[in-house]
């Protein structure tokens, strides 16, 4: 059994990353999951703004860790079950502390992809889109008041997207593979 988080700032990759871990039999724990059911919960539209609040709102009742805070029952019952685990979108260097405190043997891959990349992707995305000016109001946030430069910076593994989906994808199963050997 092995738990992998993936981190990066939005737009990098980290759901294509996932679906290659998901498509390898890992479980998904997709952490701001518990941020959109919130903002559903209290009956207002999903957007960047009223995530963000949210966000916000669980970090100042739980701390910095909260993410993880909130889905450790989770990731423990896939741990419980013998399942590999993908988490999905690891927010901040408190949440990496605590679920290396929880989970020691955790693998931490981080999810490349510049600015300027990443803006033309968010652009076109269905699914929650962001203008390049709330994305660049995100990266800061992310950045200054989420600690996500530091898992970053140490992850185990570290993909680079910035040239196909195929190429990219192909990437991430080398890194499933070598993380599936080791384990």
């Amino acid at each position: 059994m092995v738990i992998v988080a993936t981190v990066g700032m939005p737009g990098s990759g980290k759901s294509e990353a996932a679906d290659v871990f998901i498509a390898k039999g890992f479980d998904y724990i997709r952490f701001g999951k518990i941020v959109v059911s919130e903002v559903k919960k209290r009956g207002l539209p999903v957007e960047e703004d009223y995530e963000r609040q949210i966000r916000e709102e669980f970090r100042e009742r739980y701390g910095m860790a909260a993410m993880a805070i909130l889905n450790i029952p989770k990731i423990e019952a896939s741990v419980k079950a013998k399942n590999d685990v993908l988490i999905d979108g690891l927010y901040s260097w408190e949440e990496l502390i605590v679920l290396r405190e929880r989970f020691p043997g955790l693998k931490l891959l981080a999810v490349y992809a510049s600015p300027e990349t990443r803006a033309k992707r968010l652009a076109k995305r269905k699914i929650r889109p962001l203008t390049a000016e709330e994305l660049s109001s995100r990266d800061r946030a992310e950045i200054e008041n989420l600690h996500k430069g530091g898992p970053i910076a140490i992850a185990d593994y570290t993909v680079l997207n910035e040239t196909t989906k195929p190429n990219f994808l192909a990437e991430v199963k080398k890194i499933v593979t070598k993380i599936k050997r080791k384990k």
